[in-house]
């Protein structure tokens, strides 16, 4: 007997109302077990991969790809199976596959948890076969494309779109039918299209391209948009700016990374900066607060969550680091770094990005000098970074007064002028600048 279950959309974050059908990894008549991964949404946060709460046959999508769905609305059908194990499907492997399929079942099964990858050897096995059994034996007898929804990665999926390239028509020849960045490139370069993506701002009308082209504001983006209106008219925002000779910053920089306890830590100078920016704040608490409305009260908090802005594919995301200022150098760096390279994944726990107390914004690895940033909703501070540059510099004072090159930066901190007056935020900055031109004031 079986029992056709419903899998209802659920709040993956805080408070979330909504998220997009990204990228179904199931398709009607799949056979899926508990914890399978079924599809990957995009959240106003991030990219949330939903593991299946049934073992059963996929019967039904109930949402199309690029699809935004409601919270609470039934996304997928599965029937499940009974008790009876001969009514399980028959397994189209041989004796050492069904030995590992009965070894498999003797395994306990994972919680089901938000997040989780899909493992299933079998699974995958069985995908491989069937790709290897489906791909044609030589150039001259291509296979027809796959039917039902396209398994590929969100990056590939873009790069489709920018290219021009229809998935459904392309034949997979990654693992388990999935299509890969090489066959949409191969597509593209067959089908005589540009890799160059179109420029959305001015694009010359032709006969074949249209006058303009229309992005919907969706997931991180619409989050992100909506977020620093609010902040922008809501906290009253100052913002002042300090260029200055961190040399000696970069020197230090240049020592401890030819240390051997951190030959295999990413030391960048915005691991410095942030040393800093925490040193600073040690001096002026106020900074790492929040401005409670209801409460009528300046909410100061004693571990500083340190977010940083990265920029990614989807827009822009703001994970943190949860009590920043209990960490080493070599500690600060590692997490600076995993942050980074699992925000451009696109993998972004929503947690990761909850309850930040203060961000740093680097810009300058944009080739930007500088810029005015909008406060993290809730936050009281954000210390922007300009470009690392060599510049002729004035050192020396007197008659030993001269010009040399040295590396220069221009430091940009908007403070919420609710909880942070004039003198507090500039000793804020100061101190980060002071720390920063001379790194040995930070041990005192």
């Amino acid at each position: 007997m079986t029992n056709v279950q419903q899998f209802h959309l659920p709040d993956v974050g805080e408070g979330l109302t909504e998220a997009e059908i990204v990228t179904w990894l199931v398709a009607p008549g799949d056979v899926v077990e508990v914890n399978q991964t079924l599809v990957e949404i995009e959240t106003a946060k991030s990219l949330v991969e939903l593991p299946s709460p049934f073992a059963g046959e996929v019967t039904e999508l109930h949402a199309a790809e690029g699809e935004t769905v409601d919270v609470g609305r039934p996304i997928i059908s599965i029937a499940t199976a009974g008790a009876a194990p001969e009514e399980a499907p028959e397994s189209p492997a041989g004796p050492a596959e069904a030995e590992h399929e009965a070894a498999d079942a003797d395994e306990p099964k994972l919680l089901v948890g938000y997040g989780a990858k899909e493992t299933s050897g079998r699974r995958r096995r069985r995908a491989a076969q069937q790709a290897q059994a489906e791909r044609p034996a030589a150039p001259s007898a291509p296979a027809a494309a796959p039917a039902g929804p396209v398994r590929t990665k969100p990056p590939v999926r873009k790069l489709a779109k920018v290219l021009g390239v229809d998935l459904t028509s392309l034949t997979p020849t990654g693992p388990g039918g999935i299509v890969t960045r090489a066959d949409v490139l191969d597509a593209s370069s067959s089908n005589g299209a540009s890799p160059v993506a179109p420029d959305p701002v001015a694009t010359t009308p032709t006969d074949a391209a249209p006058a303009e082209i229309r992005i919907p504001i969706k997931g991180v983006r619409k989050h992100t948009a909506a977020a620093m209106v609010s902040s922008a008219f809501t906290a009253p925002h100052v913002t002042e700016f300090v260029t200055l000779d961190i040399t000696a910053t970069m020197d230090l920089r240049a020592r401890v990374a030819a240390r051997r306890d951190f030959k295999d830590v990413k030391l960048s100078p915005l691991c410095f900066i942030a040393k800093a920016f925490l040193r600073a704040i040690e001096r002026t608490p106020s900074a790492n607060s929040r401005w409670d409305e209801a409460a009528q009260e300046i909410v100061q908090m004693r571990e500083v969550n340190l977010g940083i802005a990265a920029a990614t594919p989807r827009g822009l995301v703001v994970p943190n680091i949860r009590s920043a200022q209990r960490l080493g150098l070599a500690e600060l760096a590692t997490a600076i770094a995993d942050l980074a390279a699992t925000a451009r994944s696109g993998k972004t726990p929503p947690e990761a990005m909850a309850q930040g107390t203060v961000t740093i914004s680097n810009f300058g690895v944009f080739g930007v000098d500088t810029g005015t940033p909008i406060l993290n909703p809730g936050e009281t501070a954000i210390l922007g970074v300009g470009t690392i540059t060599r510049q002729p510099w004035v050192v020396g004072e007197g008659a030993d007064e001269r010009l040399e090159p040295r590396w220069v930066t221009t430091l940009a901190l908007s403070f919420d002028h609710r909880v942070m007056d004039g003198q507090q935020g500039s000793e804020l900055l100061a101190d980060t600048a002071a720390f920063l031109r001379d790194p040995a004031l930070a041990t005192l």
